[in-house]
């Protein structure tokens, strides 16, 4: 009497008879990227008769899963774009101790871009500032939502981009000048594992200001304020 037995057992890729086969992917798109990994399986039929085996055949299984990745939001996507142009007009990051020595024997300028009270407080010495960002100044309707948005979250100084910092920029620096943008973190344009766009910053998005309008000597600070601080490089104040 034959008795039929079907075992499932993983696919030794090795196998000369898995090269045979050309499964194809299945893809799904619904407002997010997705990603398939997938493995193979075997199916194998032993025919069993007086205890002898008379034949085995091998059917590849595929097995898909995915892994459905969260959509970037605008704010991501602008990042993106802006780490781009960065990349492509090779904005360069800097130490603080090299930007320091740029500074004394280069003619560079640290331009910092943080909030004028902030630079009064410190900052390199001999830095300039233009804040890219600065408090809320109309009392339209939207300007009031916006302060109102700000304080839900427990910050009642509500800041805006500001409209006149090319301009600003361009009345205190050549197009020509040597420039080291700086703010209190600095960011990143280097992916990490975490980050694979790098960190966006004041002081990256300023850089990204810059060359898109004609400045062509634009440096980036790594680290920030807080990194020059920290390595007690020379600094000063304003009461």
């Amino acid at each position: 009497m034959a008795a039929t037995f079907t075992s499932i057992s993983p696919h030794p890729s090795s196998s000369s008879l898995y090269h045979k086969f050309h499964p194809s992917t299945l893809a799904y798109s619904l407002n997010s990227s997705i990603e398939s990994s997938t493995s193979c399986l075997a199916t194998k039929n032993v025919n069993l008769s007086n205890g002898r085996r008379n034949s085995s055949t091998y059917r590849p299984l595929r097995v898909q899963n995915a892994a459905t990745k969260q959509a970037k939001s605008p704010a991501e996507e602008d990042w993106k774009i802006k780490r781009q142009v960065l990349l492509e007009k090779k904005v360069r990051s800097v130490d603080v101790k090299e930007a320091l020595r740029l500074q004394a024997e280069n003619n560079f300028v640290i331009l910092d871009v943080r909030p004028e009270a902030e630079f009064k407080e410190g900052h390199p010495a001999g830095a300039i500032n233009v804040q890219i960002y600065r408090l809320i100044k109309e009392w339209t309707a939207w300007d009031i939502a916006r302060r109102a948005a700000f304080a839900f979250f427990g910050i009642f100084q509500g800041t805006e981009e500001n409209p006149e910092f090319i301009q600003s920029v361009e009345s205190k620096l050549a197009k020509d000048a040597k420039i080291i943008v700086a703010c209190s973190a600095g960011g990143t344009t280097r992916p990490t594992q975490n980050l694979p766009e790098g960190q966006q910053s004041r002081s990256l998005i300023a850089a990204y200001l810059l060359v898109l309008n004609g400045y062509k000597n634009v440096f980036h600070l790594d680290g920030g304020i807080y990194k020059w601080f920290k390595e007690d490089l020379p600094s000063e104040s304003q009461e």
